[in-house]
């Protein structure tokens, strides 16, 4: 596998990005529940023709994340993030990897707000 960044190990972590603060939300939970069934219908059905599509660049398929503990120098404390869920996939390049989740139905059926792509770095002097 070819990489743009030599420190690159081609996998990518992927963090699908929804505030429950902004109108997309709104508009959703605005929603009659059997519109929103339908919707959901329509988001799953969409999710697993993604995955189909992008199965063989699939490392994890990872999952919905759940609520966030914060631990540092002072403790450990209940914290509230955008992050909704994960995956790892494998790519040719950043700009690869970042194209698999255009038009991705956590955005344009679901009400998040996007998907963000890194790359996952060697961990400096490891073997």
């Amino acid at each position: 596998m070819s990489t743009s960044d030599p420190k690159s190990t081609g996998t990518y972590l992927a963090v699908f990005i929804g505030d429950k603060t902004n109108p997309r939300w709104a508009a959703w939970t605005a929603l009659s529940e059997t519109e929103r069934r339908t919707k959901e219908q329509q988001g799953i059905a969409g999710w697993k023709a993604w995955v189909e599509k992008h199965h063989a660049s699939l490392v994890a398929m990872g999952g919905p994340l759940g609520k966030t503990k914060k631990i540092s120098d002072k403790g450990i404390a209940d914290v509230s993030n955008h992050m909704g869920a994960f995956t790892i996939v494998k790519a040719d390049s950043h700009e690869a990897a970042a194209k698999m989740f255009e038009n991705h139905p956590h955005f344009m059926i679901f009400p998040g707000d996007s998907v963000e792509v890194m790359p996952v770095l060697p961990i400096p002097g490891a073997p």
